[in-house]
């Protein structure tokens, strides 16, 4: 008999018992001997799906968003345990872009149907130990916008909250001098931002950020943008999207990449985040880990 355990974030964007009950029932119908534990602070994910593993769980689940998610998925790297997605969060931007359903029955479901393939996750070491993040790390505008935006307007709206956020800081968002070093070969510029990213879509399916970035590719790619006003702010990341449709190209203030190993140094200490949890300040330093983590997904983009 299969055996999964279940981590729910309770204080998630959405994620209520009712759906929790419904997630286990599924599970319990397909044979499944199923275990769980709510999170209660920063860091359970992390423990509980350790556990999970000294328990002998077949796959372990997270129900949350993408925090609770990468928290869990932590612990997993390297094994042979997969790691089934039910989207409760803000964003859920890794399950969108593996393409699982943002509906809690629908995505229990899928994972129930137990198709499971290896993805890269992105490694960063803080002073606080290692950290994994499968979608995106960023230094700059990104963290300042994550780190900004309260929990209340996550939870009444969604990934909107942090448009709100966006909105709210545009007109402070100013470039400084940057150090990039990618797999040895360094760059110098001003910049706002500079993103790193393990998947190419950033609210899945409608914006991408780069055409050729995927989650299985064995490599990271980077982009940085420069802005002082929030035109130059809008034209960039206009620029963006049009360049994944069409290929356009970089421009003076948009600078792309790919490597294995990014480094991101600023003259100005700035805020870090991945995969929306704020990391600290830059410097900072990202490497790719080929097959790090085995998830259950309906697919790749």
């Amino acid at each position: 008999m299969a055996r999964v355990f279940v981590i729910t974030n309770p204080v998630a964007a959405r994620t209520n018992p009712d759906d929790r009950r419904a997630v286990e029932r599924i599970f319990k119908a397909s044979g499944w001997r199923v275990e769980g534990a709510l999170t209660q602070q920063p860091g359970d994910a992390r423990r509980l799906a350790a556990e999970a593993l000294d328990l002998g769980a077949d796959i372990v689940v997270a129900f949350g968003g993408d925090g609770t998610t990468m928290q869990a998925a932590a612990a997993l790297v390297g094994t042979d345990v997969a790691l089934g997605l039910v989207p409760g969060g803000t964003g859920n931007v890794l399950a969108g872009n593996l393409r699982i359903p943002s509906a809690p029955v629908p995505a229990a479901q899928l994972i129930a149907r137990g198709h499971s393939r290896r993805i890269d996750l992105g490694r960063l070491e803080r002073d606080d130990g290692i950290h994994y993040f499968a979608v995106a790390a960023g230094a700059g505008a990104d963290a300042e916008i994550m780190g900004g935006t309260q929990t209340h307007l996550k939870r009444q709206w969604g990934i909107g909250g942090y448009f709100a956020t966006l909105f709210r800081t545009l007109a402070s968002i100013r470039t400084s001098p940057y150090r990039i070093t990618i797999d040895g070969e360094t760059v110098e510029m001003l910049a706002s931002d500079a993103l790193v990213l393990n998947c190419g879509e950033m609210i899945p399916p409608l914006v991408r950020a780069i055409r050729e970035a995927q989650p299985d590719d064995g490599i990271l790619d980077l982009i940085v943008l420069a802005a002082d006003t929030p035109y130059q702010c809008v034209r960039g990341i206009l620029r963006a999207m049009q360049n994944v449709w069409f290929e356009t190209g970089p421009t003076p203030y948009l600078m792309y990449g790919r490597g294995h190993e990014i480094t991101i140094e600023t003259e100005i200490v700035l805020p870090v985040q991945y995969d929306g949890e704020v990391a600290g300040t830059t410097p900072v330093t990202a490497v790719v880990v080929p097959g790090a983590l085995r998830v259950v997904s309906d697919g790749i983009r």
